[in-house]
């Protein structure tokens, strides 16, 4: 059966119509900055049919960072909810080289409203401007001064969890791992979705996937090289290549089966269980990359994220 053949049909729908206009995908776009755009515009489209939900408040801070510069964080906090509330800190995907808070506006708003927590995006820098670690300093300090700001946002800081898709998985992930090794904010959970972890393309998987127009190989190498600015990745920057596991929060990991970080993202799941980190994985048939970004409507798509806010509720009661 052809890759095409095993797309879930709902999910196919979008899928099909951004391949008219752009036969292989963003990434076919060449020039990074018209990639951006075009990006921008999808998401803009999309949120004129699932605008972000008016049942949320949502405010902008501008934090100075470690390194002197300004990193843009914006919180979300549900309308009517008084006191201190579990607060979920959400990096958004794109691969390292696109993406913004703007863009996740819509999932953003939508978890907190769903789970009725803080939600505190980090609008980290991308490459091939900044390359890293600028990603994951930034993350790192967003979540330093959420913490340092917990009286303020009213949050409660035992109740902390790290939310992710792509490269925002991969920097769950980093984050997790230098809070562990440096120290930092306690985090109560992770949930890295199909996260970009590993930059050598080995796997089974990221030579199967080659032109489903999502995240196809040729990109996700050519997002890799912009990312490491032609310096060897560590296990920060690529988490599939850290020795030891032990020590992270618990876990929830889901991809989908026509994902090219699929078979990375087993592997990794596995090495969390067999490093004792308790760990939550799914594989979901018939979908791609980032696939109930593309399609919410999809019963699939409605299915993932159910899933996802069940098991961050479950993390925020325990």
């Amino acid at each position: 059966m052809t890759l095409e053949k095993r797309i879930d049909p709902e999910s196919n729908r979008p899928l099909k119509a951004l391949k008219k206009n752009y036969p292989r995908g963003l990434n076919g776009i060449l020039d990074i900055k018209e990639r951006r755009k075009a990006l921008l515009e999808k998401v803009q489209k999309m949120k004129s049919i699932f605008p972000p939900s008016s049942n949320v408040m949502h405010e902008d801070y501008l934090v100075r960072t470690k390194e002197g510069g300004k990193l843009k964080i914006r919180s979300y906090r549900p309308k009517g909810k008084e006191g201190f509330l579990p607060c979920l800190y959400y990096i958004h995907g794109g691969g390292m080289i696109m993406g913004s808070v703007e863009n996740d506006d819509f999932n953003a708003s939508m978890l907190s409203e769903e789970l009725g927590a803080v939600v505190v995006s980090v609008d980290y820098r991308l490459a091939p401007e900044d390359v890293y670690p600028a990603q994951l300093n930034d993350c790192y300090d967003g979540l330093v001064w959420l913490e340092s700001q917990k009286e303020m946002l009213k949050i409660n800081p035992s109740k902390i969890a790290l939310y992710g898709q792509s490269a925002g998985g991969g920097l769950v992930i980093a984050t997790s791992m230098k809070v562990r090794d440096d120290g930092g904010p306690s985090i109560c959970f992770q949930m890295p979705v199909y996260p970009m972890i590993d930059d050598r393309h080995e796997t089974p998987s990221s030579y199967e996937i080659t032109d489903i127009g999502i995240w196809d190989r040729d990109g996700s190498i050519e997002a890799w090289k912009w990312y490491l600015g032609g310096k060897e990745a560590d296990h920060y920057a690529a988490p599939s290549r850290a020795t030891s596991l032990k020590s992270l929060p618990p876990t929830f990991i889901d991809v989908g089966e026509l994902d090219l970080f699929r078979d990375e993202n087993i592997i990794f799941a596995q090495r969390l269980l067999q490093a004792g980190v308790t760990t939550e994985f799914h594989l979901y048939p018939g979908a791609y990359h980032a696939s109930e970004n593309m399609a919410p409507g999809a019963a699939l798509s409605k299915v993932i994220w159910s899933n996802r806010i069940k098991a961050l509720k479950k993390a925020f009661k325990g």
